[in-house]
């Protein structure tokens, strides 16, 4: 995209998302002789605590560079999701920060929907600290999401490493958790502010010696799809191909999908049959 014409999808970016905006939404009284819907430029510069005229000029395309602070302050005046927000900052040229205040993981009906019609396969959903948000039956069933009732009974971290059960079934577990511990670390990464990581951690820290030797080794994460071999303790030896997929609307929740081989399927539908009803 040339830069004119990257200005322009920029300004026209702004336009749109100030004309989707009510004052109400935002906090603002409606005030008298509005003649469209939508916000008004000097609304827009307030709320994200900038000049009035240099906003105007954002809005024209001029050759103007917003600042990736600049571009936050209009993320979050204009309220947009955090797939928005990350095209707001590739439409202005700035590389993407760190979100300082996180939202609220929420998980629409849609989805639920999509994981139920799913079953028999497992499938669940992933956020940002890897927590288990939304799952079906078939996952519930053969990785005991929501079994215990520990603090963190809901976080894929700390089952892998408090649970004994687990980790009888997971073959070559060091390696396989090893793993899964450096995307939670990349994860992190990306929210330094964020207290829920540093209190999991910490938690960690105090009930598990291997979390301690696994997060000091800094290992990088690798792919998130291929196989996975579980011994279960009701359902015997399975296997499953898997992959991982973004949620468009909000890039940090993950979908993993587990695609059961032709053995592995004929045992578990007549198991969830019993054990779901």
């Amino acid at each position: 995209m040339q830069k004119n014409e990257q200005r322009e999808a920029l300004a026209a970016f702004l336009r749109k998302h100030r004309a989707s905006l009510s004052p109400n939404s935002v906090g603002l009284p409606p005030g008298p002789h509005r003649r469209t819907p939508g916000l008004r430029r000097e609304e827009v510069a307030h709320l994200a605590n900038i000049g009035f005229s240099w906003y105007v000029e954002l809005e024209q395309g001029r050759d103007v560079h917003p600042s990736a602070q600049v571009l936050e302050s209009l993320a979050q005046a204009l309220k947009l999701t955090p797939n928005e927000r990350r095209h707001l900052f590739l439409l202005a040229g700035q590389a993407l920060p760190p979100q300082s205040h996180p939202g609220e993981e929420t998980i629409s009906p849609e989805l639920q929907h999509l994981l139920d019609d799913l079953n028999p396969m497992p499938a669940y959903v992933l956020g940002r600290r890897l927590d288990y948000l939304a799952w079906n039956k078939a996952a519930a069933f053969v990785f005991a999401i929501g079994a215990s009732s520990s603090p963190h009974a809901r976080n894929l971290i700390w089952q892998l490493f408090t649970q004994r059960s687990l980790r009888r079934m997971v073959p070559e577990w060091e390696r396989k958790v090893c793993g899964t511990l450096a995307e939670f670390r990349a994860a992190r990464a990306c929210y330094p502010g964020d207290v829920g990581f540093e209190e999991l951690i910490e938690e960690l820290k105090q009930v598990s010696p291997e979390f301690c030797c696994c997060w000091q080794e800094h290992e990088v994460s690798r792919s998130l799809d291929g196989r996975k071999i579980l011994e279960h303790p009701v359902a015997g030896h399975l296997e499953f191909e898997h992959v991982t997929l973004q949620v468009p609307n909000d890039p940090d929740l993950k979908i993993t999908v587990y695609t059961p081989l032709v053995e592995t399927r004929a045992k578990l539908h007549p198991l969830l049959e019993v054990h779901t009803r």
